[in-house]
């Protein structure tokens, strides 16, 4: 089955490339468009896209206010975030609405495609300039730091490949276990940590020296 994309931008020409550029991927099928926030949430809930490719800046509702959404009512839908921005703060908040990637708009297509297939398999799929700004910003000092939470040396070493962009499946074959082992070690990370994705634990523990 294709991979179901709603592409959600106010630029209509930007719309329309996106759209054109999708549509000749035998594995990928453009089911709708919107330019606004709320025609984007209600469209989901219509259409049930597998991946939805998100503005950060919308002139009705903020996009990362639409992932949030988004995550809440239908949290099996991907969203990667698609902008001309790199601000820090705006990818840790649309990290930490649920989005599973966050590209800018000068990747390159081929970029696009790759990071599109990567979320629809519930992977994550970061531009390395934006990885750049995270690690900035959770490094940088701060009067609340979080609580260190202790994690044992198998999750600590998955969270560890986790960061440098290493799939599951990868993963288990470095560590020499099952995919489904790593899966468990991870979710018991994450919930130890109290994070919700892989971006948002790599951030975490990389801010707590961890790894």
């Amino acid at each position: 089955m294709p991979i179901r994309v709603l592409i959600v931008d106010d630029h209509e020409l930007l719309r329309e490339g996106l759209k054109s550029l999708l549509s000749r991927e035998e594995d990928m099928e453009v089911v709708g468009e919107a330019a606004g926030g709320r025609e984007a949430v209600a469209l989901c809930r219509s259409l049930r896209p597998d991946v939805v490719v998100l503005d950060a800046r919308l002139p009705d509702v903020d996009g990362v206010e639409v992932c949030r959404q988004l995550q809440e009512e239908m949290p099996e839908v991907a969203v990667l975030m698609l902008t001309t921005f790199s601000d820090s703060d705006l990818v840790l908040g649309a990290v930490r609405a649920g989005a599973r990637g966050y590209v800018v708009k000068d990747v390159l297509g081929m970029d696009l495609k790759r990071s599109i297939r990567a979320v629809a398999r519930g992977e994550v799929a970061m531009d390395p300039k934006v990885v750049g700004y995270l690690m900035q910003q959770m490094r940088s000092p701060s009067a609340d730091k979080e609580e260190r939470i202790p994690l044992n040396r198998q999750q600590l070493a998955i969270i560890r490949l986790v960061a440098q962009g290493y799939t599951n499946r990868e993963i288990a074959e470095r560590m020499f276990l099952s995919e489904k082992t790593v899966k468990g070690y991870l979710a018991e990370a994450m919930r130890r940590m109290g994070v919700k994705n892989r971006v948002e634990a790599a951030m975490v523990a990389s801010k707590n020296g961890w790894i």
